[in-house]
């Protein structure tokens, strides 16, 4: 039977939800520009190890990236897990740092065995992030009096995002080999205002143009994993992922304000990309995991307001976990300690004044590294684990004029690993 805690616990983490929907947890200059900061819709165990996930198969621990992991849970267990980040970030364009500092949701998902071969998910992530307020100032010279000059303050706003709802399954039809599915509902919209203001001149009036996107559509991730039993301690797990693009079911307004507004319906084309995963994972003796993946995102084919703005995002990612010994008392031979990296392409190209007109010729956005650590840890008398990890990224720009971003990251989730489904005996 659960315990109250526990039903607590599950409860509050439920909240969450709608608490996550209205949140803003981004301070980045770069959402400015498509979909705004995707997430990496990493889990705990995942974000220590540089976003592994493809191959990794854990039955104490959810894996959403790759919805054939699911068939690794045993038929008495019963997941609930959630997690949130804190932020601390700086941006630098050479000449002036800014530091803010942000809290995050980051995942909500429970996980059970529906049958002997067929295990199901379902849970709330996001899918991506906006949130941005800059601005710039100029003095204006009359041309018929260059004496006279108007100062002209610019500003850039933004904020909002889409949120993933999925429900997915894994089947296993033989030892070795399971696959599955996530078929998640994606909704959210995002809102981006340019302003122009003359705060020493009364007669001008004030510019605004304010973008609004709404989302309400599917997405489908297909998955496969094989494992290979190399002896008794040595084993290889294979994974894949496959997401097919399609055009988003989206509205789009444009609100013009001068000394009266106008809105305007957009008639453009939004769309997901095609995105395919590989990666392998290598256990030894129940105790060291190490892997790889990679993933290919085709953004370069998908349309964004009607263009090609975006472009092909390629990630690589490490990561290694190591348990001393899971069967021994001693708590930290109990616990998991975990290491990884990864780097990134960008999917967003920036206007640089160059190509204003020509959107596939702007150039792309900075590259994106980061390092990770992290534990987990067996929560006493249970088989939950508390995943706590660390990161630091960084953002590089790839010209002068854009800006350097550093963040650290630390991530904190909490698995509920309960017995829900046993049978219980009469004396």
């Amino acid at each position: 039977m659960v315990g109250y805690k526990k039903i607590i616990s599950v409860l509050l983490l439920t909240t969450l939800t709608g608490i996550a929907v209205a949140q803003n947890n981004t301070n980045s200059p770069y959402t400015r520009y498509g979909y705004g900061q995707l997430s990496d819709q990493s889990f705990g165990n995942s974000k220590a190890m540089g976003g592994l996930a493809y191959g990794l198969r854990d039955g104490s621990q959810i894996n959403a990236s790759n919805p054939a992991s699911y068939t690794a849970i045993d038929s008495l267990t019963f997941l609930f897990d959630g997690g949130l980040t804190l932020q601390n970030m700086n941006i630098s364009d050479g000449k002036t740092r800014i530091n803010t500092k942000n809290s995050s949701f980051d995942y909500l998902a429970m996980q059970f065995r529906a049958s002997k071969q067929l295990a199901m998910s379902l849970g709330f992530l996001p899918f991506s992030n906006v949130g941005y307020n800059f601005g710039s100032s100029n003095k204006l010279t009359d041309s018929t009096d260059p004496s006279k000059t108007t100062n002209t303050l610019y500003s850039s706003f933004g904020e909002g995002g889409i949120h993933q709802m999925y429900v997915g399954a894994g089947y296993s039809p033989f030892k070795g080999l399971s696959v599955g599915a996530n078929v998640s509902y994606l909704f959210g919209s995002i809102n981006r205002t340019l302003g122009v203001t003359f705060p020493n001149d009364n007669t001008i009036t004030p510019l605004s143009e304010v973008d609004n996107l709404r989302v309400r559509d599917y997405k489908l991730d297909l998955g496969f994993q094989y494992t290979q039993y190399l002896g008794k301690k040595n084993t290889l797990t294979f994974g894949a992922v496959f997401s097919p693009g399609h055009s988003l079911n989206s509205e789009a307004t444009r609100i013009r304000s001068t000394s009266v507004s106008d809105t305007i319906q957009l008639d453009n084309k939004f769309d997901l990309p095609q995105s395919f995963g590989l990666g392998f994972t290598y256990v030894y003796n129940n105790s060291l995991t190490v892997g790889f993946d990679y993933t290919l995102q085709k953004w370069g084919k998908a349309d964004f307001f009607g263009d090609k703005s975006l472009c092909d995002r390629s990630k690589y990612s490490i990561g290694a976990e190591y348990v001393p010994n899971r069967l021994k008392r001693n708590y930290f031979s109990r616990v998991k300690y975990r290491i990884g990296a990864y780097y990134s392409d960008p999917y967003i190209r920036i206007d640089d004044g160059t190509n204003h007109n020509n959107p596939e010729l702007w150039a792309k956005g900075p590259k994106e590294y980061g390092v990770s650590a992290g534990f987990g840890l067996p929560v006493f008398k249970s088989k939950s684990i508390l995943s706590i990890s660390a990161q630091y990224i960084k953002v590089e720009a790839k010209t002068k004029s854009m800006i350097n971003e550093n963040y650290l990251k630390l991530s904190v989730g909490i698995t509920f690993n309960e017995r829900w489904f046993a049978k219980w005996k009469m004396e």
